[in-house]
Formats: structure tokens, sequence, C-alpha cells
């Protein structure tokens, strides 16, 4: 169920397909990410606002909660064993954790060159460059770009192990919530999945909406999940210098 944004809402923006965002969400608020189209793909990087060395490890947020993708009740650990955020509502119950972003030569290889300087907005844009471009804003770089989380997206593997991308994992209007544990800059990239099979480029529009979150009770969800949650939950609050 998610939370209603009528009184709590601070602010919205439309992330067309194929582009990037990034901005700094402070402790205490969360951001709706909504799938306008179906079949988006947010690539997702979480930094330690204030000290970025700190930012999102994907095999210590997996190992601790014994899962291979992420839903409504899990949280992104950091490297410092702190909660960057949690997620705390989710309609589509999978994100992809394992298969990171395109890069220029793949999407050239699948859809064909369009550049700017002849179709501008429509050009193709992939996510490892989104991702470089909206890091560079804050003072990183290639070293920075570490694993993503691919929300929207659902991957499997077949009996020989391979991995595959499920079309049609995200209907128009899909959901997810992120309430913010600390003050954490957020880099997003809306282009296509790495292994989205779609033969058209045609990544799908996102709304992003910020929102008030409410306190986190002692019985919350994401922090009541596992034994590490509730210890990465106390870390997080003696750094930010709150009473457990």
């Amino acid at each position: 169920m998610t939370t209603p944004l009528s009184e709590s809402l601070l602010w919205e923006e439309h992330l067309p397909g194929g582009n990037h965002w990034s901005g700094r969400l402070r402790r205490g608020t969360a951001l709706r990410l909504t799938d306008l189209q179906g079949g988006a793909n947010v690539s997702a990087l979480f930094f330690n606002a204030e000290q970025p060395l700190e930012r999102y490890n994907m095999p210590d947020t997996l190992k601790s909660q014994h899962t291979a993708y992420l839903a409504a009740g899990y949280v992104c650990q950091s490297d410092m064993g702190r909660v960057l955020c949690s997620i705390t509502a989710d309609s589509l119950g999978w994100h992809d954790t394992w298969c990171g972003v395109s890069d220029a030569a793949m999407v050239q290889a699948r859809f064909g060159e369009k550049h700017y300087q002849q179709h501008r907005n429509a050009m193709h844009r992939n996510g490892r460059d989104n991702l470089l471009i909206e890091l560079a804003k804050w003072g990183l770089g290639v070293r920075d770009l570490v694993p993503c989380i691919n929300f929207f997206s659902k991957v499997v593997t077949d009996d020989a192990g391979a991995l595959r991308h499920v079309p049609g994992h995200s209907a128009a209007g899909s959901t997810v919530d992120l309430r913010f544990e600390m003050d954490t800059l957020v880099v997003l990239s809306s282009a296509p999945h790495p292994l989205d099979a779609n033969p058209v480029y045609a990544p799908a529009d996102v709304r992003l909406s910020a929102y008030r979150a409410p306190p986190v009770a002692a019985d919350d969800a994401c922090r009541t999940r596992c034994a590490q949650n509730g210890r990465a939950f106390t870390n997080t609050e003696r750094y930010c210098g709150v009473a457990a």
C-alpha cells in the first residue's frame, strides 16, 4: 500500500525515458518512482551526501538480507553497515540488483546510432554515460560507478543458468517508494535495461515525487526484517546523532 501524497508532497519532477537525474534527499524524506508508460527501467546509485566515499553496496545489501532482488521491506545498505534508504512500498515485488547498465557500444549494436546533432532529444542514450554525467556534477567519476539497482526490472535465470529479462514486468502506474534514513545523493538513469530484448529504443518516462516520510516505528517492516537490518538502523541513527 502506497502513502498518500496530498499533504506530504514536497516536489515532483518528470524524468523522460532514456534521460538522467541526480539530487540530494534528506533523512526523513521519501521518493516515489512511478512508471508512467509501462516497461520503465530506473538504474539507481546511492551515496552518503556528506561523504560520498560511503555508497550503496550490492553484496552487503543482498547477503545480509538473504535475497537476490529487492522489494518492499528491504533496505539499501552502505559499505559502512548503515542504511541509505528503505523500500517502504512497492507494487511489483522484484527489482533487479545484478545486471548493471547498458553502455554506448551495447546501445549502438542493438538500436543503431542516433546522435544529438541530428535527432536532438530523440537521441539514443545509454545507462553508463547517463550515470557518469550525473556523477560528474558532484565531483564523482568512473571509479564511483558501482553496481546499481534497476528499479521496475525483473531478471531471472533459465535452466542453463543464463540471465533473462522478464518483459512486461512493470505496467503503467507501477510504483516504488524509497525512504531515506540518512542524507543521500541519489543518481538515476532511465535508459533501457541492458538485457531488455525490445528491438525498438523506447524507454518509458518516470515521475519522481518527493514527500515527507512518517517517523520510523520500532516495529517498522524494514527495520525488523532481519537482525542485520536492526543493527544497520542503529548504526545509522548513531551516525546521524539520533537516539535509537
